[in-house]
């Protein structure tokens, strides 16, 4: 059974286990099977009513035969987010990652009988389409069925996508399992003993520089004997995404991730050069302040995100964690906060860092007849409270927009991050005004000031290499050194001359996981950072009432755009300007420590 249990340590005290239950209640249920065997029958009759059919029904009929797809995608979406969180517990458990296969390959089974639905319908001719969404009821679906037609361009015939979709278990699945169970198989030595990847990660924000400089060639040198594996991952995948965006016509690598998340490609291309246009004004200006902190012109790799001497280096317990979050998100909003409480209360989070577990913070949506659950590797930090406040954003964003259904509650990468970003600063200015030591404010602002560079700068950069990588890609594949030359190249433009790298340093790029599960993902965190900087600069100057067009935002979920969703505030993502506001704002920070340098 998936119990709910807490995981007590005395720093900490006891940390939540979630709780899956509400989804299954585990591998062997019952009702996981019945399910199961129900929408394989559901849909094979569902592709005899309606397959070639689409087209000759009526508004009121179409709406009624989505409404029947929607609700055995919440079922399916149901098992494939139960597989998803029970491997993420333990990644290291053969039998975990034998059930997630056995289910991604059951469920794609009943996917592959229902995929003609979406291809017909983009078969539909317009004006069919226009008559047939006079009816009330259809029109309900018009986000989607919008969304849907995006992808008409680049459909491919009917036995094709059949292909591809069965075919991606064996392709793209089994190399991102392949990545997620090294990454969790990696054991780094530290001083005598074997940490994860997390616990060793986790050490290059010591107070210690010691321990910074012994954790990051533990890092370096694992991920270097490993490297091949990885280039291998990374090539594989950069090919599979060629050959489809080549059959699909796409015109670039990012096209496709692009029309996913339902922006323009020059407004892309617009945060992109703004952000690399200000490396020197933001990040370079930061790093070679921080130099001189160290006493130096320049900064060894592993002190990028050092704390200063002044920060607090105390453990933070997860009861004065969640007190802190709560009481910020409280203080803008009290049905945010309420919200919050089901997350504490109701077993949704995972807290405690685990051999095996997945790496980082993610909050999963599951789907709308269930709710989402928090996945944390907390350990007592500043950063973990504010991966807390991130990941609940992401929670309550997905709990508001639920009311959308499941074929209209997910958001554009580009916009969810927002709720992540602006719950994260709630909480940090509601921690900043909290503190009365200047020296601790100084070493707090510091801290802020990189999550945002690590937010834009780092992300941008990210993003830089993998254009470079499936670019070049197309030519040829890469060596585990052509991708160490490539990572080294954006590292140094984007970070600056104070940053001091070494050959431990070039193998960095091998455990983050966005490369491999979703390409080119990284710029929607810039994208959101940059769009919460100008939201909260809106929201400090607002009337009353922000708070609840804020909500309705959320709640909107994937019906509408950014243009709609940002017009109530004043704000337009289009104007090549709007990016620059969001980066003034981390230039304004910057200039605030500077001047506190000043006054000495």
């Amino acid at each position: 059974m998936s119990t709910a249990v807490a995981a007590s340590t005395p720093e900490l005290g006891d940390l939540p286990e979630w709780n899956l239950d509400d989804l299954y209640g585990g591998p062997e249920d019952p009702v996981l099977e019945a399910d199961l065997k129900k929408s394989e029958e559901t849909a094979a009759a569902f592709a005899e009513r309606y397959k070639g059919a689409l087209d000759g029904l009526s508004g009121d009929e179409l709406a009624a035969a989505i409404r029947e797809f929607e609700a055995l995608d919440d079922v399916l979406g149901r098992i494939m987010s139960f597989a998803f969180l029970h491997y993420a517990g333990d990644q290291s458990d053969p039998a975990r990652g034998q059930f997630l296969q056995a289910m991604q390959e059951r469920v794609n089974g009943i996917v592959t009988t229902t995929l003609f639905f979406t291809l017909e319908i983009n078969k539909i001719a317009d004006d069919r389409l226009a008559e047939k969404l006079t009816s009330e009821k259809l029109a309900h679906y018009r986000p989607w069925l919008d969304d849907t037609r995006l992808y008409r361009p680049h459909q491919l015939s009917d036995d094709i996508e059949t292909l591809l979709l069965e075919k991606s278990v064996a392709g793209r699945s089994a190399w991102n399992r392949l990545f997620d169970e090294t990454i969790s198989d990696l054991r780094f030595d530290f001083r005598g003993e074997e940490l994860t990847e997390t616990q060793i990660l986790d050490k290059l924000s010591d107070h210690d520089a010691t321990i910074r400089e012994d954790a990051a060639r533990s890092l370096g040198a694992v991920m270097r004997r490993n490297g091949r594996l990885f280039a291998r991952i990374t090539n594989t995948l950069a090919k599979d995404k060629a050959i489809e965006d080549k059959w699909r016509k796409y015109e670039r690598p990012i096209s496709a991730r692009n029309l996913a998340n339902r922006v323009e490609d020059g407004v892309v291309d617009a945060l992109v050069e703004a952000v690399t246009g200000r490396y020197g004004d933001l990040s370079h200006r930061y790093y070679a302040m921080k130099a001189k902190w160290f006493g130096g012109d320049t900064l060894n790799y592993w002190d990028r995100n050092a704390p200063l001497p002044e920060e607090d280096d105390r453990v933070i317990p997860w009861a004065e964690a969640e007190k802190t979050v709560t009481d910020a998100y409280r203080a803008f909003s009290p049905a945010l906060a309420d919200i919050l409480g089901d997350f504490f209360s109701k077993g949704w989070i995972d807290a405690p860092a685990r051999p095996g577990k997945a790496s980082g913070a993610f909050a999963h949506p599951t789907v709308p007849s269930a709710h989402p659950y928090v996945l944390l590797n907390y350990q007592g930090k500043t950063r973990d409270v504010m991966t807390l406040a991130h990941e609940l954003g992401h929670g309550v964003h997905q709990v508001l927009a639920a009311q959308q259904g499941p074929l209209m509650a997910d958001t554009p990468l580009t916009l969810a991050e927002t709720a992540s970003v602006f719950g994260e600063m709630l909480t940090f200015q509601a921690m900043l005004k909290a503190e009365t030591d200047p020296k601790k404010k100084k070493a707090m602002l510091a801290s802020k000031v990189e999550d945002m560079l690590n937010t834009v700068v780092r992300q941008i950069a990210f993003h830089e290499f993998e254009h470079q990588v499936h670019t070049r890609r197309q030519d040829g594949e890469l060596t585990a050194e052509d991708l160490c030359d490539i990572w080294m190249d954006v590292q140094t433009r984007s970070l600056g001359p104070a940053l001091k790298f070494d050959d431990d340093y070039r193998y960095f790029w091998t455990y983050i996981p966005h490369f491999i599960h979703s390409p080119f993902y990284v710029y929607a965190y810039a994208f959101g950072d940059c769009l919460v900087n100008s939201l909260y600069a809106a929201y400090k100057d607002a009337d009353e009432g922000f708070a609840e067009r804020y909500l309705e935002m959320l709640s909107a979920g994937g019906t509408k755009r950014h243009k709609e969703l940002l017009a109530p505030f004043g704000l337009d993502a289009s104007d090549p300007a709007f990016w620059h506001k969001g980066l003034d704002m981390i230039a304004g920070f910057i200039d605030e420590l500077e001047a506190i340098d000043a006054q000495g």
